[in-house]
């Protein structure tokens, strides 16, 4: 059973006469997509901006007494005692929409996805309630477990997702958006973000019963999710006598996988830095694998139209059939190869892969790491956790650019793919299996800082 209570958020005391200053100054993309840039551009645009908390600053004369995680904790409690952030009277839930168009498309139609945020209850995934489709690294997961532990708060929230075909959920939040939200704010990239407060007790009730049976299944925020677990455990282990402190929750926004909102963008792989770079030798061992269909192309305007073809053949293939795109630094000048890659009729995947499932054998990206970059490149776990060689692009052209022309500038490969769709998010988490990491891109983030929650047990 999902357990998906209500809570006391948490929040800036925005606006024009709000001791906070406005939210636009305030709010955040998720930590892990926050660049040093990006960094900078939000500590300096409000003392009070959420990237002070979530993504502060490390200094070389950090210790155990003063770092970044303590000046955290400082920071936040002094924000509530100024009444920065206030703590709303009762527990609401809330509901979250987020307006957007398709990355890089303005003028496209609109998009809208809706969501709950509420208080989960973590729970190993064993227990069959909540599920991942990533594998996390120990990194990122020791970093937020300092924060959380320092300010007792949930600061950012987890994206789940939950099958609800029937919509049941929009019903019983109609009534409370009706209402005048209590916050509307567009972030950098012009996404719209709008919450309204559901504390009604008859549709608190009736949302909490109609939850309980979902399975959740983690969309973005693995490791704040096994965070929030092995805090719990911690908490559990220091305090046996208090086994439903609020501790074991962690904050969720939870989203409906059969809504029209949802979009999943695809993340492309670049390569660069592998030494006796030789193409025609990837190409030859590629294949053993694969049918190799090739774009003919021969300087930029040429390059242009192949990658078009590319793009078009790629789309046909999407939710058929595995169809890897890939640009190639050629040893011949002013030229690089356009070419997709199909798996051969006469090599099945699951002769090749039969360690993995029947749906992981359907995804490009799960048949690029496993054929493409691990047997013909020799690249391992290890490489694409330090990102040795890889780095993840999630733009088409930006990643097929990478690539250049010039000498021996720019990468040496770009592999292109087509997203993973949410259905096959959920077959490969209800099967506990896993992608590899980035593998998926749900679009928008979730808005830091709407809503958090400060752990009172």
């Amino acid at each position: 059973m999902a357990v998906l209570n209500p809570f006391r958020a948490l929040r800036y005391d925005a606006g024009k006469s709000g001791k906070a200053g406005p939210l636009d100054r305030l709010l955040t993309q998720p930590y892990d997509k926050i660049s040093p840039e990006m960094q900078q551009r939000y500590w300096a645009s409000s003392p009070y901006n959420l990237a002070h908390l979530i993504k502060g600053e490390t200094r070389a004369a950090d210790t155990p007494a003063d770092n970044v995680y303590t000046r955290a904790a400082a920071k936040l409690k002094s924000w509530r005692a100024d009444g920065v952030l206030v703590q709303r009277a009762t527990p609401a839930y809330y509901v979250y929409h987020q307006h957007f168009t398709l990355p890089g498309k303005p003028d496209a139609p609109v998009m809208i996805r809706k969501g709950l945020v509420a208080m989960g209850r973590v729970v190993p995934y064993d227990d069959g309630v909540i599920y991942r489709h990533e594998q996390t690294l120990s990194g990122p997961k020791a970093d937020r477990f300092e924060l959380l532990r320092a300010t007792r708060t949930n600061l950012e929230s987890i994206f789940m997702l939950y099958n609800d075909p029937a919509r049941k959920l929009d019903a019983l939040v109609a009534q409370a958006l009706t209402k005048p939200p209590t916050s509307d704010v567009n972030d950098e990239y012009g996404v719209r973000h709008i919450v309204w407060d559901v504390d009604d007790p008859a549709a608190v009730e009736a949302i909490r019963a109609e939850m309980a049976p979902k399975k959740l299944i983690i969309a973005d925020g693995h490791h704040r999710y096994e965070t929030a677990l092995k805090f719990g455990n911690e908490c559990t282990a220091t305090h046996p006598d208090k086994p439903d402190q609020d501790c074991r929750l962690a904050l969720m926004t939870c989203i409906n996988m059969d809504d029209s909102g949802i979009l999943v963008l695809p993340t492309h792989r670049v390569v660069a830095g592998i030494t006796d770079w030789k193409p025609d030798d990837l190409l030859r061992r590629a294949g053993e694998y694969f049918t190799i269909r090739e774009f003919p192309s021969s300087g930029d305007g040429n390059r242009a139209a192949a990658l078009d073809e590319l793009r078009a053949a790629m789309e046909q293939a999407a939710g058929k059939a595995v169809c890897i795109g890939v640009v190639l630094k050629d040893h011949r000048p002013d030229k690089s190869a356009v070419y997709t890659l199909n798996p051969r009729s006469d090599a099945p995947l699951a002769a090749l892969l039969p360690e993995l499932s029947p749906a992981q054998r359907t995804l490009d990206v799960t048949v690029l790491h496993r054929l493409l970059l691990e047997r013909c490149l020799g690249m391992d776990a290890e490489s694409f956790q330090r990102e040795q060689h890889v780095t993840y692009v999630r733009d088409f052209q930006e990643a097929a650019s990478s690539v250049t022309l010039d000498g021996e500038a720019g990468a040496q490969a770009a592999f292109l793919l087509n997203p993973v769709s949410p259905a096959q998010v959920a077959a490969i988490a209800f099967d506990h299996r896993v992608l590899p990491q980035k593998s998926t891109d749900f679009y928008p983030k979730l808005l830091s800082g709407l809503a958090m929650y400060p752990l009172e047990h």
